[in-house]
């Protein structure tokens, strides 16, 4: 696809190293390496059963669904980033300069829960933002964190969802194992940061501070990969081709006069 055509899409699409690039658009995600697409990792896991939680949960707020997702996920977003600079060294202040706050009280919270974690287990940055793909399973995504903890090698990823989900402990598994295939090096542990958790405090032998926890999957590591193959399966069944669609269209437009 030439450049003007990229501009003009309407799909966005970030170049994230030399032989890959991703391709969001409003309803998924692709990674396009060597000349093949590979759908990300978060997706795949579109397709993993909701469950009847999430059914109940649809029944409840009706109309507002797509607004509470849309606000989850915003916030979301502004939590990665301010993680991001903060790893990356910038100070970051809840007040700005005319002395009103410049962020969302409830995101400052989130933030300043990884704040504690970081404080409190002083990791060793290996890498933040981390472009991964597996040739063998042709996928691809991108993890938040990749760091040592105690000498032992982390793949970390955020959340500020109400509620963990299983398919956290698929992506993360994942994510490893695309890590290995991309660096040579074995993962120890997988987990996700989760910064809305009811944790009261710290615990003995637990990683946890007040409102966050480092939650580590029940099953093994190749359980999880298991279970994620299942739902690969049933993703490849509803899109053999493996290719986004693009969608171009005029981004201006002057009434003649």
């Amino acid at each position: 696809m030439s450049k003007r055509n990229i501009k003009h899409s309407y799909n966005r699409i970030l170049e994230v190293s030399e032989d890959a690039k991703q391709i969001t658009m409003p309803d998924s995600r692709y990674y396009r390496r060597n000349g093949k697409y590979y759908p990300s990792i978060t997706y795949v896991l579109q397709y993993y059963p909701k469950g009847k939680f999430f059914e109940d949960w649809l029944k409840k707020v009706g109309y507002a669904s797509e607004h509470i997702v849309r606000k989850a996920g915003e916030e979301g977003t502004q939590v990665h980033e301010m993680i991001e600079e903060y790893l990356n060294g910038k100070e970051l202040n809840f007040l700005n300069s005319l002395g009103n706050p410049a962020y969302n009280p409830d995101v400052w919270q989130m933030f300043l829960r990884f704040v504690d974690f970081w404080e409190t287990y002083n990791p060793k940055l290996i890498e933040t933002e981390v472009h991964l793909f597996s040739d063998e399973i042709k996928v691809a995504g991108t993890c938040d964190m990749v760091c040592e903890i105690d000498g032992e090698l982390w793949v970390i990823d955020f959340k500020t969802s109400n509620n963990l989900q299983t398919t956290y402990d698929l992506q993360t598994a994942i994510y490893a194992k695309c890590y290995e295939e991309c660096y040579g090096k074995s993962v120890d542990r997988t987990g996700v940061l989760w910064l809305k958790s009811s944790k009261r405090g710290p615990k003995d032998g637990l990683m946890q501070g007040k409102n966050w926890e480092i939650y580590e999957s029940k099953r093994s590591q190749e359980e999880n990969i298991d279970i994620f193959m299942t739902v690969k399966k049933l993703f490849d069944l509803e899109n053999p081709k493996h290719s986004p669609i693009f969608t171009e269209f005029r981004t201006s437009a002057k009434r003649k006069l």
